[in-house]
């Protein structure tokens, strides 16, 4: 008979656990109330980004790309703004910082 140690014991539970939560993703990920919940006032985004994979697999690898880059872009417009925000708090940057969209995420001090 086979002996099967701890540590086999536990990467197989943490595998399982992975396989699970992977499951649940896709599954949640094709949930059709939540795609048209989420993505309802990105459809120009996300149509240019998934436009540009259609492209670059009909062998227009450049034009492709522009369009995804636009996509892309245009998805993740509001969050950029926060990064950037964040960025410059963290390591310090002036200018980074500056671009950070509300007062709360900058650090000044106050007397």
């Amino acid at each position: 008979m086979i002996s099967i140690t701890e540590w086999q014991k536990l990467g197989v539970g943490t595998a399982g656990f992975g396989i699970f939560f992977i499951f649940l993703g896709v599954l949640l990920y094709f949930d059709s109330v939540l795609l048209a919940f989420g993505n309802r006032h990105k459809l120009k985004g996300t149509s240019f980004f998934l436009g540009g994979v259609v492209i670059v697999l009909l062998r227009w690898p450049l034009l492709g790309m522009f369009l995804e880059t636009y996509g892309f872009f245009s998805l993740f417009k509001g969050f950029f703004p926060v990064a950037f925000g964040f960025l410059g708090n963290a390591f310090n940057i002036p200018f980074l910082s500056s671009i950070s969209p509300s007062p709360e995420g900058r650090m000044e001090q106050s007397d």
